[in-house]
This record gives structure tokens, sequence and C-alpha cells, in this order.
């Protein structure tokens, strides 16, 4: 494993990372899509997967589990069961969505202050390295926003805070606003990142990478399953993420909205193939080969789904100008191999 800098900061980030979303292992789905054995002890199993492979950055956030939160309190058991030293993790937990009621979401200063020390007590930490803002927030100024994520550094709460699927534009405001206030603006963006998303990554974030130094943890860059290839068909495997009644809205999302995605990872096959990798693994290199990204988020279900992404790493130098040449090709055009 290497390890990147986040950003223009000095945090070391495992350039592979683990995160919680969409995770049986973490709550996700209810009690029926829980795994044989129980979501702890396959959560147990997942981690001490991601650190045979020197994973140090792992992802959370408040609104993932079922009921919301419980993917926190089961990462903050694994810490306990494996005996995990705190300070050789970079933890992450995101503040946005942390209940119904109406000051229970958003960013206002009252939800990041509460929900923050919620997360750090369902984790069992007294802070996180990293505090993001799960998603923007239309309803509460700005300025408000960066006083309350900088009163979370002050506190020692977090260390760093970022956003989540915020616009290039919204990032710039927030670094405006803590340039006038000679606060600390957002080191870090988590993005949707892959193949088929690539927008921000590619173009829209561009100017901020050099003006501050934007670090990105990117997650789905498996695209929800779509380029592991194994919906071939719109086919859904048993015990896939898309078979799960929690995730009907995204199972009709990539299985029907965007049914040529499945239709473009079987055109990749043939690339992975004569590169000796998985699509899967072919997939998170093409991530991994951007140099703005400083950590790509897996969400493998399985140890040994785990195990195969992790040896990603090993297919980025074989991803010469010819071999991007047929991947943008599979994915523009029907036979352009």
């Amino acid at each position: 494993m290497a390890y990147r800098r986040l950003g223009a900061s000095g945090l070391k980030v495992s350039e592979l990372s683990y995160g919680a979303w969409a995770n049986p292992a973490f709550g996700a789905g209810g009690a029926d899509a829980e795994p044989a054995g129980g979501a702890q002890a396959a959560a147990d199993a997942l981690v001490e997967e991601a650190l045979r492979g020197r994973v140090n950055f792992f992802d959370n956030a408040e609104a993932y589990g079922h009921p919301p939160g419980q993917a926190e309190e089961i990462f903050g058991q694994t810490m306990r069961n494996l005996g995990l030293k705190r300070s050789d993790l970079v933890l992450s937990t995101k503040i946005f969505w942390g209940g119904d009621g109406p000051n229970a979401k958003g960013l206002s200063r009252k939800h990041i202050i509460e929900g923050t020390q919620a997360s750090l007590g369902r984790l069992g930490t007294d802070y996180v390295d990293l505090l993001f803002c799960h998603r923007p927030d239309l309803d509460t100024p700005i300025e408000e926003t960066v006083r309350a994520m900088n009163h979370c550094i002050d506190r020692g709460w977090a260390f760093y805070w970022g956003t989540s699927e915020w616009s290039a534009s919204q990032i710039q405001e927030a670094w405006d606003v803590a340039e006038r206030l000679d606060l600390i603006g957002p080191t870090m963006e988590q993005p949707h990142y892959n193949l088929f998303e690539r927008q921000k990554v590619g173009t829209d974030y561009l100017p901020l990478y050099e003006k501050y130094g934007l670090g990105l943890t990117t997650w789905s860059p498996l695209a929800s399953g779509v380029l592991t290839g194994k919906y071939s068909g719109a086919k859904v495997p048993e015990g896939s993420r898309l078979g799960l009644k929690a995730y009907a809205n995204l199972a009709n999302i990539k299985l029907v909205q965007k049914r040529a995605e499945i239709d473009q990872a079987d055109r990749l096959k043939p690339v992975a193939e004569d590169l000796g990798c998985s699509l899967a693994q072919l997939s998170v290199a093409w991530c991994l080969a951007n140099k703005n990204v400083s950590s790509v988020i897996l969400g493998a279900s399985r140890p040994s789904q785990l195990k195969e992404t992790l040896a990603s790493r090993a297919v980025v130098p074989k991803l010469t100008p010819d071999v991007l040449a047929r991947i943008e090709a599979a994915i523009a055009e029907p036979g352009a191999l």
C-alpha cells in the first residue's frame, strides 16, 4: 500500500481505503440483509482484511446503517474487538442526515455540533480525523456552516473538515468565507467518481486543486457493482447489493435508468482480460491513476472481494495511453475494441 497526502495537508491516507456505505456488514438493509454469523463478525473480518492490506483510512457517516448510526456503532465495536490503536487510523464521518426532526438534519450550527458529538459517541472515540458536510445545505448560510466546522476543529473533535458532493462554486464560496474570517477552509471533498461519473473530478474541480490543494476521497469506484461485471444482462446475483429491498431505488437506477452502463461494462471486460486482471481491478486502478485523488474508498461486503480490489494498485502501471484509449472507446461506442 502507498500513502498519499490528503490534498495540500500533511495527513497521509492509504490510496485505497474502506467505507461502510450500503454495506450489510455495517447494518445496511436491516435485519433482512444481515450476513451469516451476524453483522459485527462480518465487519470485524472485513476491517481485518483491510488492515492486512495496510489500509489506514476508514470512512463512515451518521446516516449509514439501519437504523442510521448503526454503521458507526459497529465500527466502534470493531475497533474495540480488534484492539486497534486509535492513532494508527484515519477515521471520518459525515454530517447531514441525523434524524427526522427539523433540526436533526442539514448543516446548521446546532446539527453540526450535536451530530458530531453523537457520531463520536457511537464510534467510541474522542475525535475523527476528517469531518465532512455530507451534502450542501441550501437552507443554511454558508458562513454558519464554516464557523461551525471550525468550532469542531477548535474543540478537537476533528482535525480537518471538508465537503461531499458539493459543486465547485459551493466549495469556492466556503473558501471565500473562510479567508474573509481568517478561518480554515475545506481541506477535502468526497465526490462520486468512476468511469461513468467523472465531470466534477475531471473538469469542475480543476481550479480548486491548484488554488487550494483540494484533496479527494472518492466513492463508488465500481458504480455500485456495475463495474465488476456481475450485473451483465441486467441480472441480479443472489446476495448482491442491488438485490436488497432497502436499495430498490438504486437498483432501478442502475438496472433500468442507466441500463447502458451495464453494456459498457461488458465491453470493458476484454480490456481487463488482456491486462490479466478483473474488471473491478481495472476500474479501481483507473480511479487511482488520477493524481488529484488522495484515496479511493472501497465498499466490498466480503473479505475475498476486498482482497481482490486491494490488489488493484498493481494494475495502475499497465494503464498505458493505448489501454486508456481502449477504455474510452469501450465506453463511447459498441464494438470499438
